[in-house]
Order: structure tokens, then C-alpha cells, then sequence
């Protein structure tokens, strides 16, 4: 599998989520929050700054999923990425 372009696959990463204080946020709070963190599976032929296995921070909103090989993963756009980890 071979993004083109500013295209990006990406595996979603499905984590707890607590408040300062400790509390964890129930799944309903956490689809709330409006940035989700993957893992990037692979670059496009046009992105040079991200590279695969960085850890990222993207906008829920963007994207696609996509079912390769009988796995899920989600396609965003290089700009749809906010924080690299």
C-alpha cells in the first residue's frame, strides 16, 4: 500500500484519557475532545516532514477510513496533522 500525494495512513490509536486530576473520561467525554492520536503506517509520496511510526495528533474530523487487508485504518491529508510526538 502506497499513499500518493499529501496523503496519510494511519492507525488510530484508542486511549484512556484523564483529567488533572485523575479522573478518567468515559468514551463518551473523550469523542468530545476534538484531536485523536495515531500512528502513521505510511507517507505519501509528497510529504517530507512525517515518517513512519511517528506518533501523532490529528483532527477527528478530517479523514477516511479504510478497511486494507481486512484491517482498519484512517487516510488524512498532511495538514490535518496538528503535533508530531
Amino acid at each position: 500500500m502506497k499513499p500518493i500525494g499529501k496523503n496519510i495512513i494511519i492507525k488510530t490509536i484508542e486511549e484512556e484519557i484523564k483529567t488533572s486530576s485523575g479522573l478518567l473520561l468515559s468514551s463518551e467525554d473523550a469523542n468530545q475532545l476534538r484531536y485523536k492520536k495515531g500512528v502513521i503506517i505510511k507517507s505519501g509520496t509528497d510529504v517530507a516532514v512525517l515518517d513512519e511510526g511517528d506518533f501523532i495528533f490529528y483532527d477527528k474530523r478530517s479523514g477516511y477510513s479504510m478497511i486494507i487487508n481486512d484491517e482498519p485504518f484512517t487516510i488524512i491529508q498532511e495538514n490535518d496533522v496538528v503535533v508530531v510526538l
